[in-house]
């Protein structure tokens, strides 16, 4: 039989408290800063001071749960008949347990529904911490976490439903948040219910049902890659423009002179504005202005030098801007025979840890760059030890990384924005080191390994620009179809069909019964039957040599079947297949 009591706590004796004894008990007397003046018994310590007892507001129920072990259970209840209620239900959901009605995870999980959503939250929180997630990571969904379920009334665990979810969905989509960002909201509160189901909170995650939104029709930033011409001319203006800003031409404002007397103000005077055919005037004047304080000169020229290695080292690695910030300069191993980067798994965004190689010329740049850092004596590049111990960054990240490229891309004369609205930023550059991967005829797997997806539709459909791939140039390559040609004869139609037959000779009798364009050894791309493709031997299948009621029926469905069995066989090269699977490998229909 279980009870109800108010549990007592000790604490110090209040400053200023009278003692005064009553019926036997000494008791204490205080009046808080707020409040009623308070009286409580006074008992005393181990170490002999005195304490006062505390008594809890609510009460507490103290039973046998259905495991036999002895549990005290908060009942939330200041009156003693309210706290028995509570009392007899956790003894009722006992003999469910013992009478194996219902399982001790099902008893363990209705003990979580009455507490605060916000102690959830909070051991939510500490679970990632302990996970080693990114700090920025956590932060967001704290406060993602913490709004919606302030704007969706969630109280308890109890509350939360799937319903709610999807009203307050609803009304973001009204006041015009994206598909995207509604995602990221309904997916924070899925990985919670995720985890109330693997701590034994939840039996069912509530939020698992909640659709998403269709975030291809609700695309509010889109990102387009940079064309090589492009890449040369931002290059150009970050290497250049820290020093130039101090180069730039004032000019007036407003063309009509002062008054009399009176000088022109200064806020009729403005700079000019950089531009890529005045960049060198502008560099060559500002050194001029710089020529008493050289070193704030190469400071500045240095800066430049610094952003435009890190726009290159994004561009040709894929690198994300938090794993380019985090990079320090003994992660580098540029002596390797392929130089490499070690990007460690905390950094990175699947938590996994790669090794990225470096392009030889852009490893000569780093290596020059780290030579000429000032006090670089500890920082020997031939040494391996000497420099890995270092935890120097390679590069000073700046947070307005953004802001400084949308600078770099006026004074270029790049657009911000194309005509179909896709906007260039930071990320956009490994977007491009996407692109050109697959402008280059990289295969798609390898771009994929590249760029360290999970999947191939996210390289290829997401971060792949199809605006710059050569489609024009595929298409260039099908074969020519002639309207206004004259009939083709027999003879021609079977020889573009591959159904020709070469005559047999002395020297070869079974030439008769191979095909004139049988595939050979070393040469891709040509239509054979399925034993010719498998095989790479004609000799092997004999065929029935033409006649004239039935030119070619003989080997139109063998024909058919080697196309189907090559077409699968092809090697692709970037989005599209080789230029030989497309002139050849085409159906006979």
């Amino acid at each position: 039989m279980g009870t109800v009591f108010k549990k007592t706590r000790l604490q110090p004796l209040p400053t200023g408290a009278s003692l005064f004894t009553r019926a036997g008990q000494q008791f204490a007397k205080w009046k808080p800063a707020k409040g009623k003046s308070r009286t409580a018994k006074v008992t005393t310590s181990e170490d002999g001071s005195l304490r006062i007892q505390v008594e809890a507001a609510t009460y507490t129920a103290k039973f046998r749960d259905g495991q036999g072990h002895v549990r005290a259970v908060s009942t939330g209840c200041r009156e003693e008949d309210a706290a028995r209620s509570v009392l007899s239900k956790l003894e009722r959901r006992a003999e469910l347990v013992r009478s194996e009605i219902i399982s001790p995870a099902e008893d363990a999980t209705a003990d979580h529904q009455a507490i605060p959503l916000a102690q959830h939250f909070a051991a939510f929180h500490e679970h990632r911490i302990v996970k080693g997630l990114n700090a920025t990571r956590i932060a967001n969904t704290k406060s993602r976490l913490g709004r919606l379920a302030e704007e969706c009334g969630f109280r308890r665990l109890s509350e939360c439903s799937a319903e709610g979810l999807t009203r307050w969905l609803n009304r973001q989509q009204a006041n015009g948040m994206s598909a995207g960002n509604r995602n990221e909201y309904r997916q924070e509160l899925v990985g919670f219910g995720n985890w109330c189901i693997e701590t034994h909170r939840l039996s069912a995650n509530p939020f698992s049902k909640v659709p998403k939104a269709d975030a291809k029709i609700d695309r509010r930033r889109q990102r387009r890659s940079m064309t090589e011409a492009e890449l040369v001319k931002l290059l150009d203006v970050a290497r250049w423009r820290p020093l130039a800003e101090y180069g730039r031409e004032s000019t007036k404002v407003d063309e009509q002179p002062p008054a009399v007397g009176k000088q022109s103000k200064r806020s009729n005077w403005k700079k000019t504005a950089l531009t890529l055919e005045g960049l060198q005037v502008a560099v060559e004047r500002a050194k001029e202005r710089l020529a008493e304080n050289p070193e704030f000169a190469e400071k500045l020229e240095r800066l430049g030098r610094e952003r435009a290695l890190m726009f290159k080292t994004l561009v040709l690695t894929g690198l994300r801007k938090g794993e380019l910030a985090s990079l320090t300069v003994g992660q580098l191993d540029l002596d390797a025979p392929m130089p490499f980067v070690e990007l460690n798994a905390g950094d990175e965004k699947n938590r996994q840890g790669n090794t990225i190689p470096l392009r030889l010329d852009l490893a000569n740049d780093l290596r020059e760059w780290l030579s000429d850092v000032p006090n670089a004596s500890t920082l020997r590049l031939r040494d391996h030890n000497a420099y890995r111990e270092s935890d120097r960054k390679l590069f000073r990240v700046p947070s307005g990384l953004v802001r400084i490229l949308n600078r770099d891309l006026k004074a270029a004369g790049i657009a911000k924005k194309d005509e179909r609205g896709r906007t260039l930023d930071v990320h956009a550059l490994r977007g491009t080191f996407a692109t050109l991967l697959s402008k280059g005829g990289v295969a798609p797997r390898t771009a994929q390994a590249a760029m360290r997806h999970s999947t191939i539709d996210l390289t290829m459909n997401t971060y792949t620009d199809p605006k710059l791939l050569d489609v024009c140039g595929a298409l260039d390559s099908l074969p020519s179809l002639d309207l206004n040609a004259s009939p083709s004869t027999e003879k021609n139609w079977m020889r573009a069909t591959g159904t020709d037959y070469q005559k047999s000779s002395p020297s070869n009798p079974r030439q008769k019964d191979a095909p004139n364009n049988a595939p050979t050894t070393g040469f891709r791309g040509h239509i054979g039957s399925i034993a010719v493709i498998s095989s790479g031997n004609a000799d092997q299948r004999p065929t029935r040599q033409p006649n004239a009621e039935n030119p070619v029926k003989s080997n139109e469905k063998a024909l058919f079947a080697g196309f189907a069995n090559k077409a699968f066989r092809v090697e692709r090269k970037g989005v599209e297949p080789s230029t030989s699977a497309l002139r050849t490998q085409r159906s006979p229909n």
